[in-house]
């Protein structure tokens, strides 16, 4: 019998892959110059020092070894919240409640940081980031349930959820009578008692530097191993891609979408915790103010990618930490630098612009993420 022919596939490294592979990263990095020269024009025509600027913010964020820790403290808590967000968009969900799950998670690390004592520290810190992975899958749960029974839209849920979990902070925070999680000693009423030496992340001496940071490139690695090399990973990215085919081949969709939203929220909570376990050491009622939607144009930068997210994540913090300097160097607002992030996400989510502009050809194939479906979907 004569041997069957096999035709040849096309490796990882041919030809066109590796255009493919070209391609998808020249968009974010132009729409990044783009941003950065529109943001000089602006500078520019407030009758400012655009070259000054942005020395200042380059000096700022890595001319320094004080500035690059600054900077990698700074982007940690965006790394690990923009993996969160960034694996709900894998799975067609858009995972808008990251803030509230950083508030969820980090209640209950702190919790557990504080009201434990005499414990060692290699029983304490764990107990504590499980506390807050905990608090985060919960929370995150909870939108996911409602879609997978209800068919009630994830933006909405997690919205409103966003405002559940920041007010309740903030009343078990300020509640005097009775104190709940406010520090008896903090006349302000805005932050918890500060959490046992036995919960603290490990910290490099005289720095900020924190296992935090340790953490946030071994959840990388996890979300990538998760969403690759497993049955559940692919299971997320079918729905993501294509929920009906997914149902077809016999998984439940509506498993799939709980666990995403879960895993996605316990990501969120890791990142609270690092925050207050690493950082912080108390949890004050407006801390995380902004980050979980930060998180979300992060993840966009990267298009979900959980390598692209610590180059995102790194280019996030970078800009707000050279920020400062900036502003002293040009004597800009630092909402020159919000303007500057708006216009890199509007290039990258309308990235037929950056393409026309630099002629960057469309990606015929490949994996796509889906960023979110219609309502009721």
């Amino acid at each position: 019998m004569a041997e069957a022919t096999k035709v040849p596939r096309p490796g990882p490294l041919s030809g066109r892959a590796i255009v493919d592979a070209l391609s998808s990263l020249l968009v974010p990095f132009f729409a990044v110059f783009t941003a950065l020269v529109i943001g000089a024009i602006i500078i520019w025509a407030t009758g400012k020092d655009a070259v000054a600027a942005y020395i200042g913010l380059w000096q700022g964020a890595v001319g320094s070894p004080q500035a690059i820790a600054d900077t990698i403290v700074r982007s940690t808590p965006f790394i690990i919240a923009g993996l969160a967000v960034g694996l709900g968009f894998k799975a067609g969900l858009f995972n808008i409640g990251a803030e509230g799950q950083l508030y969820a998670g980090s209640i209950l690390a702190v919790l557990v940081g504080f009201s434990l004592q005499g414990l060692s520290p290699f029983i304490h810190i764990p107990l504590a980031i499980a506390a807050g992975a905990l608090g985060g899958f919960l929370w995150g749960a909870i939108p996911g349930f409602l879609k997978a029974r209800t068919g009630a839209h994830e933006v909405i849920n997690t919205i409103m959820l966003n405002y559940v979990a920041i007010l309740l902070t903030e009343w078990l925070i300020r509640s005097r009578d009775p104190i709940l999680l406010g520090d008896p000693a903090d006349t302000s009423s805005s932050r918890t008692p500060a959490i046992a030496d036995s919960a603290k992340l490990p910290a490099l001496p005289g720095t900020d530097l924190h296992a935090g940071i340790l953490m946030a490139g071994l959840l990388v690695l996890l979300v990538y191993w998760l969403l690759y090399r497993t049955t559940i990973g692919f299971e997320l990215r079918t729905v993501g891609t294509n929920p009906s085919a997914a149902r077809y081949a016999g998984m439940s969709v509506p498993r799939t979408i709980i666990l995403a939203m879960g895993l996605s929220g316990m990501l969120a909570g890791l990142a609270g915790a690092g925050e207050v376990l690493g950082l912080e050491h108390t949890l004050k009622a407006d801390f995380f103010s902004g980050l979980g939607f930060d998180a979300i144009a992060v993840a966009l930068l990267a298009r979900s990618n959980p390598f692209g997210i610590i180059a995102s994540g790194l280019l996030w913090g970078g800009l707000l930490t050279g920020a400062r300097l900036m502003q002293v160097r040009a004597e800009l607002s630092i909402d020159m630098i919000k303007i500057v992030q708006a216009l890199i996400i509007m290039f990258v989510a309308a990235d037929q612009i950056v393409r026309w502009i630099y002629r960057i050809r469309v990606r015929k194939s490949g994996e796509e993420t889906v960023f979110s479906r219609g309502w009721g979907s």
